[in-house]
C-alpha cells in the first residue's frame, strides 16, 4: 500500500537526520571517548530507533494527505461519496474500530490506502480510478481490505519492528566501526576518521538489508488485510477486487508509486525480497483455499 513507502521514507529521513544532528552536537564522540560503552550505545540507539518510526507513525496521516492529495469527505456531496463514507462506517463498527476519516485523490490507476497512528484515528482513501474503474461490490472489497488493515494494528506492529531494525542498525553500525578503527588502522580509541566512514558505509548497507524484514512483514499483512477484506465484504468480492486490480497491471503506476499501490508490483529472483506485496496471483489463491471463520 502506498503508507509502507511514505511510512519507510519519512522513517529513514528521520533516522538519518537525527544520527547526523548527535554527530554535531557531539553525543556520539561522548560515547566513544573512553571506547564504545554498549550500555549506552543501545540506549542511545533504542531511543534514536524507536523516536524515528513513531514520529514517522504520527506524521503517516498528514504525509499521505499532502503527498497524495487527498480530499476528505466531511459533507459528502454526492450519491457516490454518501455510498463510500456509509460503507466505510458499517465495516468500521463490524471490525470493532472508531470510524475513519475518508477521503479521495486523483489518480487514473485503481488504488486506495489506509493510515493512521491507531486504529480509532485512522484514514481510509481511494482513488478516483478505482471508484470508475471497478463496480461497487470490488470496491466494497477493498476497502474492506483497508479497514482490515487498521483494524489489525498494522501501522503500530511495522512502527515496533522498524524501531528494532533501526535500533539494530544504529548499534551494529557503530560496533563495525569501532572494530575496523581498532583492529585495522590500529586506533587505541577506536572513533578515528576510519570509524566515521565505516559507521557511514555500514549503517547505509545494513538499513538496506534489514528493509528485507520490513517488507516480509508487508507481504504477510497483505495476506491477513485480504482475508478481512473477504470477511467484510465478502469472499467473491474480494476475489474480484483482487481479479480487476490484476487485469489493470499493464498500466503501471508510476515509479514512486509502483511499491504502494494496493496491487504492489512484480519482480523475480532477489528483488521479490524488497516486494511490499506478494503478486496478486498469490494472494487469489491463497484467499481462495483460507477458510473464512
Amino acid at each position: 500500500m502506498k503508507r509502507v513507502l511514505l511510512f519507510l521514507l519519512t522513517n529513514f529521513a528521520i533516522l538519518i537526520v537525527a544520527s547526523v544532528t548527535l554527530r554535531l552536537l557531539g553525543f556520539e564522540p561522548w560515547l566513544t571517548q573512553q571506547g564504545i560503552n554498549f550500555n549506552s550505545l543501545l540506549v542511545f540507539g533504542a531511543l534514536l530507533g524507536f523516536g524515528g518510526a513513531f514520529v514517522s507513525l504520527a506524521l503517516s496521516k498528514w504525509t499521505a494527505r499532502r503527498m497524495m492529495g487527498v480530499q476528505l469527505i466531511e459533507r459528502p456531496r454526492n450519491e457516490a461519496e454518501t455510498w463510500l463514507v456509509e460503507t466505510v462506517r458499517r465495516q468500521a463498527q463490524l471490525a470493532g474500530i472508531g470510524m475513519p476519516e475518508v477521503g479521495w485523490f486523483e489518480s487514473p490507476q485503481p488504488n486506495a490506502f489506509a493510515t493512521g497512528a491507531s486504529r480509532n484515528k485512522a484514514l481510509v482513501a481511494v482513488s478516483s480510478g478505482l471508484l470508475e474503474r471497478m463496480d461497487r461490490s470490488e470496491v466494497e472489497a477493498v476497502l474492506g481490505h483497508e479497514v482490515s488493515h487498521v483494524a489489525n494494528g498494522d501501522m503500530v506492529t511495522l512502527t515496533l519492528i522498524q524501531g528494532v531494525v533501526n535500533t539494530f542498525v544504529f548499534v551494529a553500525s557503530r560496533l563495525v566501526g569501532n572494530l575496523v578503527d581498532r583492529a585495522v588502522f590500529r586506533n587505541e580509541n577506536g572513533h578515528g576518521p576510519a570509524f566515521w566512514i565505516t559507521t557511514i558505509v555500514t549503517e547505509l548497507v545494513l538499513a538496506f538489508l534489514a528493509s528485507m524484514v520490513v517488507m516480509w512483514f508487508s507481504r504477510q499483512r497483505e495476506f491477513r488485510a485480504d482475508l478481512g477484506g473477504a470477511r467484510l465484504a465478502g469472499r467473491n468480492n474480494m476475489i474480484g477486487a483482487l481479479e480487476a486490480l490484476q487485469r489493470s497491471q499493464p498500466e503501471a503506476l508510476p515509479d514512486r508509486m509502483a511499491a504502494f499501490g494496493i496491487a504492489g508490483g512484480g519482480a523475480a529472483g532477489l528483488r521479490r525480497l524488497f516486494l511490499s506485496h506478494p503478486p496478486l496471483a498469490e494472494r487469489i489463491a491463497a484467499l481462495r483455499n483460507a477458510p473464512l471463520s
